[in-house]
């Protein structure tokens, strides 16, 4: 049913750069605005060294960023079928994410879900970023299931190129449910046969471990 295909770890560094603080709903105050003054180098500098070029017009190249450098995502610990994701910053205050590709029943990728702790005065405990193929029923939105436990709704916000995105809370009893838990079950239903779902399993094997991990990590 599904053209299914590998996530892409892009998915994963734009869900840790911005999940934890679109779900604590924190914002940066905005920039004032340069002196109109000001004439100092500091102001008028390019924001990176131009390409040099030898005196006959030919380009000498440039540097070219490193593949495990600033904003590169990279796995510091795996917990049973998860991993701790983390964005790589220049202080080294690395923000982290818990980590499952989801597969369907024929071992291709389908989705994936990344999960969070949030600080204690928010009302969700926990924040998820799901993100499930393009060919995906958005009015249907998805659902999710601890074992046996009753099934919960959820909507997706936005569709990209990398696939359609849903933003999760959880309360404290339903991370509990995850620790608890052997296994949830995550339910969307494709586009092309409306009547049917498509069941992606989560293993919860080393949830407990690496949820406290991301959080020790982060700060939470």
């Amino acid at each position: 049913m599904y053209a299914t295909k590998s996530v892409q770890f892009l998915a994963t560094t734009l869900c840790l750069l911005v999940g934890t603080a679109a779900f604590a709903q924190t914002a940066a105050p905005e920039a004032a605005a340069p002196d109109a003054a000001t004439t100092t180098a500091e102001t008028t500098a390019p924001a990176a060294a131009p390409e040099t070029s030898a005196a006959d017009g030919l380009s000498m190249g440039k540097d070219v960023a490193s593949a495990d450098g600033v904003g590169s995502t990279y796995t510091a610990a795996t917990f049973g079928e998860w991993e701790q994701r983390c964005v790589k910053t220049e202080d080294g205050a690395d923000p982290c994410q818990l980590y499952q590709l989801l597969k369907d029943a024929q071992g291709n990728a389908v989705a994936e879900i990344s999960i969070f702790g949030l600080p204690a005065d928010n009302q969700a405990a926990a924040g998820a970023t799901i993100i499930a193929p393009l060919e995906t029923m958005l009015t249907q939105g998805l659902s999710m299931s601890v074992d046996n436990s009753k099934a919960r709704r959820y909507p997706f916000s936005w569709c990209t190129n990398i696939g359609c995105i849903s933003r999760v809370g959880f309360t404290q009893a339903e991370v509990d449910g995850f620790k608890k838990g052997n296994e949830a079950t995550l339910t969307i239903v494709p586009v092309v046969a409306p009547d049917q779902k498509v069941d992606l399993k989560i293993s919860l094997s080393g949830f407990t471990a690496g949820y406290d991990a991301v959080n020790k990590t982060n700060g939470n």
